[in-house]
């Protein structure tokens, strides 16, 4: 049975002291020994930027890969084992920036893997540039001033809506508890999962503070929210402001992924088929299809 312990690593973290990452980090460590997963059969595809560091902070199967690829690699990895938890651990430029062709797409094929977004609103790797989700306004050292950010902020509960995904959540890495049972109910849904985190970073957007999170964040739960009713999630994506709505926003289940409609993995995972050894009659079968 697994525990803590087992997804510890050696390696020392080189995130500011206080970032929000940390919380994502402890976070996902809990919810997959919650979930009694072994090391060895999740893996999680990062992209570049502070937070895709996150699977050296680990034991456990991890693939870095370019900026804003890591939604078609997770894809493609998923296709070929699908026995593994396949999560996608990338920030908010990475996701609804770079790579937001991908993310629209995943989320209207339904592939089956977690989605975990660092959201927190800047690019902190490369010293502080405005990200998708940054406030309008927002100043930084490639904003012209004083204008700050010139273009208004992707709003990526909506934009996951429109796209026809059928898990959407939000929560807050202040909060390990909520982000825990987040992560937990995410990589359990049969499809393609959004968990989008409020994660303060301490260093180039003091503006999103921890303080600032704690003071507007509140649990739907709590308030006898209804995940599955798809009218009233669209009017709390535009909930932004004094309150800000964390928990399960939007849920449906029943969806066929798309795994489960790919007729070559009916037989099971790619990994675990044989090879197919093709003669002259197979190529004739293969060319009489499109004849």
């Amino acid at each position: 049975m697994a525990n803590i312990k087992d997804y510890a690593s050696p390696v020392r973290s080189t995130w500011c002291v206080g970032c929000g990452d940390y919380g994502i980090l402890n976070s996902l460590k809990q919810a997959l020994v919650k979930m009694d997963l072994e090391p060895h059969e999740v893996l999680i595809v990062t992209g570049i930027g502070c937070g895709s560091k996150l699977p050296d902070y680990m034991t456990v199967n991890g693939y870095t890969s370019l900026h804003g690829r890591p939604i078609p690699i997770a894809q493609g990895i998923h296709l070929a084992n699908h026995d593994l938890k396949v999560i996608v651990v990338a920030g908010d430029g990475d996701t609804y920036g770079i790579g937001g062709n991908h993310f629209i797409h995943a989320l209207r094929r339904n592939a089956d893997i977690t989605i975990i977004v660092q959201n927190n609103a800047v690019y902190g790797l490369t010293k502080g540039q405005y990200s998708p989700t940054s406030p309008k306004g927002f100043p930084t050292k490639t904003s012209p001033p004083p204008t700050g950010a010139i273009e208004p902020p992707v709003n990526p509960i909506a934009l996951a809506l429109a796209a026809g995904a059928t898990f959407i959540a939000r929560s807050f890495s202040g909060n390990p508890p909520h982000l825990t049972d987040m992560i937990v109910a995410a990589i359990s849904h049969q499809g393609c999962a959004l968990l989008d985190v409020l994660q303060p970073c301490v260093t180039f957007n003091r503006d999103h503070s921890y303080d600032f999170y704690r003071q507007r964040v509140y649990n739907v739960e709590e308030e006898g929210y209804d995940p599955s009713n798809r009218e009233v999630a669209w009017e709390k994506s535009s909930e932004w402001g004094d309150r800000i709505p964390i928990g399960i926003l939007y849920m449906v289940e029943g969806k066929p992924t798309y795994e489960d409609q790919v007729t070559t993995l009916k037989s099971g995972p790619l990994v675990k088929q044989g090879l197919r050894s093709w003669g002259e009659s197979d190529y004739e079968a293969l060319e009489a299809e499109f004849t």
